[in-house]
């Protein structure tokens, strides 16, 4: 069978459109996924397949909606204090528990240190979970900046670290101290404006 660039496209948008369907985030499936049907639309108008470009035609419109519907969106976030002893971020920790570790390799629970515990809400969704503590006087270290799967959007760590900078200028805070344990955490992290001093600490400067 002769192969040509033509067959590569093909190849490619196939590619992409299978990878689509392994994403558990929305916004990743839909990213991916539109990226696909855009190379299976120039594959099909290279072919003079009319079917092949309407059909993709149709998925790109529908994951654009989409999209455009998810980055629109209006989000009511709050946050939730609960004490260090609470039922409910116990059991939250315990079903987590592997998903954590994937970001926060070896992370225990030490209730005695947390001093900042709290629920993140989203339209009163708990979408993650923060735990942090005072250290050298005016230095927030996290010790656990969890965001459920469904809202792996980066919208959490905006409303922590940027929303509620006041706040923690106002607790007397003048830095923030996080470790970048895993690649993925440490990605985040520099998304959000920490900049990587040594080892695996990151910081982000508040005044």
């Amino acid at each position: 069978m002769e192969f040509s660039p033509l067959h590569l496209i093909g190849y490619i948008g196939s590619i992409l459109i299978a990878l689509s369907m392994t994403m558990r985030s929305i916004v990743r499936f839909r990213l991916i996924n539109l990226a696909g049907a855009s190379v299976f639309l120039s594959y099909g108008l290279l072919i003079g397949s009319l079917p092949v470009a309407m059909l993709n035609s149709f998925i790109i419109v529908v994951d654009i909606y989409y999209l455009v519907d998810i980055f629109s969106r209006r989000e009511v976030f709050e946050t939730m204090q609960v004490r260090n002893d609470n039922k409910y971020l116990k059991r939250f920790l315990e079903f987590y528990h592997d998903d954590i570790q994937r970001f926060f390799p070896g992370f225990q629970h030490k209730p005695e240190l947390n001093t900042h515990s709290f629920f993140v809400l989203r339209n009163m969704a708990v979408a993650g979970l923060f735990l942090g503590r005072r250290i050298e006087g005016d230095i927030l270290y996290v010790a656990l900046d969890y965001v459920t799967l469904e809202y792996r959007d980066f919208k959490n760590g905006k409303f922590i670290f940027h929303r509620l900078r006041e706040e923690m200028v106002a607790d007397g805070f003048k830095k923030v101290v996080a470790n970048g344990h895993s690649l993925k955490h440490r990605k985040y992290l520099e998304k959000l404006g920490f900049v990587h001093r040594d080892g695996t600490r990151y910081e982000l400067q508040l005044i």
